[in-house]
């Protein structure tokens, strides 16, 4: 859909990531003297989304992951899982520590588990200023395992979900190296870098790779062809699936 707003379906289930389907425009970052910019509009119009099961919200605080189209949306969807303190701020969201578990009713009457997982949305302590992120892993019997990063900085907490969730056969992985200059953690990235990424899908050596959030906003700093050099680079181009906003594609996952 663009930015970090992916739509993919799961035993039955259409599954939405950070919905975000606000026109262009700047967005003050509350608290601070940051304005976001979003360059482009959504890949989908918000009247031709299909009905939404569950919504992954990496987290609830900034809008370039839960923008005004966005809530409104999400306040209507059954389930929707994030974090924690996204749970304590909002009673229409379902929070989640690290590592706890909920479940879902597939449509065939199959248990669809939703594991939170560690996420760091920038360099060590950075949440007092960047909030507190959640990832997400999708197993149920039978199928796949789907990891969905969210915005997640650090490859090390990666590597931690590929040790408890070794055959994963899907990530979606918040790439763009995210950045808001020196006033803002010294410019370092809140999402991974391109070289992370890659690395991260090194720690997945089964999983078909999708990125988000490379595009859309003015604050992601690396896009597809950073993204392409660093996955040749490492050796792991060939499971690379990088989509443009509203491009959809069909994969056979192990």
């Amino acid at each position: 859909m663009g930015g970090p707003t992916v739509l993919f379906t799961y035993a039955g289930l259409t599954v939405l990531t950070d919905p975000t389907f606000d026109a262009p425009g700047e967005f003050p970052v509350a608290g601070t003297p940051l304005v976001m910019t979003k360059t482009d509009g959504p890949g989908v119009a918000l009247e031709d989304l299909p009905d939404i099961d569950l919504v992954l919200l990496s987290h609830d605080e900034h809008e370039d992951n839960l923008d005004n189209s966005g809530r409104e949306l999400a306040q209507g969807v059954e389930h929707v899982v994030s974090t924690a303190e996204a749970g304590q701020r909002e009673d229409w969201i379902q929070g989640l520590e690290a590592w706890q578990e909920t479940t879902l009713t597939a449509p065939d009457g199959s248990a669809v588990h939703i594991t939170a997982v560690p996420a760091l949305h920038g360099p060590e302590g950075c949440e007092p200023v960047s909030g507190t992120v959640t990832g997400f892993v999708l197993h149920a019997d039978g199928l796949p395992n789907v990891y969905v990063s969210g915005d997640n900085a650090s490859p090390a907490l990666a590597g931690q979900v590929a040790e408890r969730f070794p055959e994963t056969s899907l990530a979606i992985l918040f790439a763009g190296g995210v950045r808001h200059g020196e006033q803002m953690l010294d410019n370092q990235p809140l999402t991974m870098t391109s070289e992370d990424t890659a690395r991260v899908a090194g720690l997945f050596p089964q999983a078909q790779v999708v990125p988000a959030h490379i595009d859309g906003w003015a604050h992601s700093r690396e896009h597809a062809d950073q993204l392409q050099a660093a996955f040749e680079a490492a050796g792991v181009a060939d499971r690379l699936h990088l989509l443009a906003p509203g491009e959809s594609t069909t994969l056979e996952l192990a």
